[in-house]
């Protein structure tokens, strides 16, 4: 498998430096060539087993000899000891894919813990000392810190926006210490991201220091979110109807990585974009123009995102066909209005509680599934647990929200991070000075 840049496709690298050089000098994103078409047979097959299993089966199909089959299982089965179970709602008709019972609560251990297990198993051989960096307005910095303490040969540098992320979230970043370093940022979502990747096509850092990303700008973040579409198409495949996916959706990796595995073969119907008011894709399917706007703060805040970097790849898995996009996905997008009167209207009816991101996925889900007039089984992506905002879904549904051991010892820890500016330089200056 070799990988190639969505600004020059005649150009590959190999899997160990899309890895650790995680954006291409010409500033596109990488993508795997060629990618294998499985088929629906090689699906059918694994879709019963677990997400550790069905991860190791894909990636020796990815893989081929470049790594080891018994140390692909290593990789794969250390990574995710978890599972990604499918509640349904609505039986043969509505369900929520769990994606929160990893380490960090949140979807995004999946991708971070491969991504660590595989550097871990790449870096034992090497003696330069990587350097990541991750821009997060939520949970990947979470889950990339929890996912990333202590392995050897790595520090992990995170950027995130003053004020917009939960308190919970905020002691993920920036209690663990060790090898994890925080950075609060006095602006927005998309300044962290735009210093990250300005980080990467600066000489002078990249003359010094070995830099890559945990962000879903680093293909194999994406590469095992696409593990757990084939474990939640496993468990309702039995209904005997095609599946639909819909995916709340921020810089759209999530969503690149079901479209990925969805050209291996997987048989998916269709996908749901369902976003927030930072509502890009959503209008880009409506009119055919991509007009990226500054983003906007709401009680989603995973979600916003006015920019998303992964809009390159899915536009490129699709071809770059405006018709290819608009008939393999649809576009919603909600108010936080209509965000806490979905959070009410699921606990009330279904028992169920859910972060703001699931509820706005169950939504976009309800209103394809009634738009489309099809007979589907339809599966919303739960992104978070929902004590990850814990005094926002309190407030809501007038109900405690128990927090999980692994989340509430992290209360009560002292928070350090390094405020600086949303200006490259000054986050240039003070992370220099964390690694000397």
């Amino acid at each position: 498998m070799r990988f190639y840049s969505t600004n020059s496709p005649q150009n590959t690298v190999s899997a160990e430096q899309a890895l650790f050089h995680s954006m291409p000098a010409d500033k596109g994103l990488y993508m795997p060539t060629p990618l294998p078409v499985l088929g629906t047979d090689f699906f059918e097959k694994i879709a019963d087993q677990s997400l550790a299993d069905i991860g190791f089966e894909i990636s020796k199909a990815l893989f081929g000899d470049e790594i080891s089959k018994a140390n692909l299982e290593t990789i794969t089965h250390s990574a995710l000891h978890f599972d990604t179970p499918v509640v349904e709602l609505e039986p043969g008709q509505t369900g929520v894919l769990e994606l929160f019972h990893g380490p960090s609560l949140a979807f995004k251990d999946v991708g971070a813990r491969y991504m660590a297990a595989l550097m871990s198993y790449y870096s034992a051989r090497n003696v330069k000392e990587v350097n990541i960096l991750v821009a997060t307005s939520g949970d990947t910095g979470g889950a990339v810190a929890m996912g990333f303490h202590n392995v050897p040969g790595v520090r992990v540098s995170i950027l995130y926006p003053t004020g917009r992320v939960s308190e919970l979230q905020e002691k993920q970043l920036t209690t663990l210490g060790g090898n994890i370093q925080a950075f609060e940022v006095d602006g927005s979502f998309d300044d962290c991201q735009a210093i990250v990747k300005q980080a990467f096509v600066d000489p002078e850092l990249n003359a010094h220091l070995s830099l890559s990303s945990a962000n879903s700008i680093n293909i194999f973040r994406l590469i095992p979110q696409g593990f757990y579409y084939v474990r939640a198409y496993g468990q309702v495949r039995h209904h005997g109807k095609p599946v639909v996916f819909s995916t709340p959706s921020g810089n759209f990796g999530n969503l690149s990585a079901g479209a990925m595995v969805q050209q291996m073969g997987l048989p998916v119907a269709h996908f749901v974009a369902a976003t927030n008011l930072n509502q890009v894709v959503p209008s880009y399917l409506k009119t055919g123009v991509y007009s990226p706007k500054a983003s906007v703060a709401t009680i989603s805040n995973a979600m916003d995102v006015g920019s998303p970097s992964n809009f390159v790849r899915l536009a490129h898995l699709y071809g770059d066909s405006y018709d290819r996009f608009k008939e393999n996905v649809s576009g919603y997008f909600y108010d936080d209005d209509q965000t806490r009167a979905a959070m009410q209207q699921i606990y009330s009816q279904y028992g169920y509680v859910t972060c703001p991101h699931t509820a706005i996925g169950i939504l976009g889900l309800q209103a394809y599934l009634s738009d489309s007039k099809h007979d589907y089984v339809g599966v919303a992506l739960a992104t978070a647990h929902p004590s990850k905002f814990k005094p926002l879904v309190e407030e809501v549904l007038r109900q405690p929200v128990e927090v999980p051991e692994r989340l509430a010892n992290l209360a009560d820890r002292l928070k350090q991070s390094i405020q600086i500016p949303a200006q490259f330089e000054a986050f240039k200056d003070s992370f220099l000075q964390t690694v000397s």
